[in-house]
């Protein structure tokens, strides 16, 4: 007579390993997208500082030094460039007409590792209505003008007063 027991030990083994080694995927799998999730929330904390900061430097130009004063320009007179975190932003749009004012620059902060665009609007009315929209990223400036395949990140908050 046969012994019917033979290789039961290596089946149960068997099953064991493989439960084993899906949990072990399974966990794995988790922490690798919970480890790019919490990247990505630092990258996005990164543009929304960005797009802060530039946005209170466009405050500054325009409350403090009067940079976007609609009267004060024409179509061949734009405004003066903002100074922010001791560079100068570089101008990338700027149109004048009989109701508004709107200029785009693009501010390199934090060392040249942090960039933000920043779009004013500013309305001949009466009482005068100023819109600023800020566009910050978490990579600099040099990546956003020109990102050949890069990933970036990026925020944008506005303003309307």
């Amino acid at each position: 007579m046969k012994n019917k027991k033979n290789g039961f030990a290596l089946l149960v083994s068997v099953i064991f390993m493989s439960v084993m080694l899906t949990l072990g995927l399974a966990l794995s799998s988790l922490g690798y997208k919970q480890q790019i999730l919490a990247s990505t929330a630092i990258r996005s904390q990164y543009a929304f500082y960005a797009a802060d900061a530039g946005m209170e430097c466009a405050l500054y130009a325009d409350q403090q030094q009067n940079l976007f004063d609609y009267e004060s320009h024409s179509s061949s007179n734009p405004p003066q460039v903002i100074t922010c975190d001791g560079a100068s932003a570089t101008q990338l749009s700027y149109a004048y007409d009989a109701t508004r004012l709107a200029v785009t620059e693009r501010i390199s902060l934090d060392s040249n590792t942090r960039c933000a665009d920043v779009t004013v609007y500013k309305y001949d009315s009466s009482p005068q209505i100023t819109y600023i929209f800020s566009q910050g990223y978490d990579v600099s400036c040099a990546t956003v003008a020109n990102p050949n395949g890069a990933r970036f990140v990026s925020r944008g908050i506005g303003s309307r007063y």
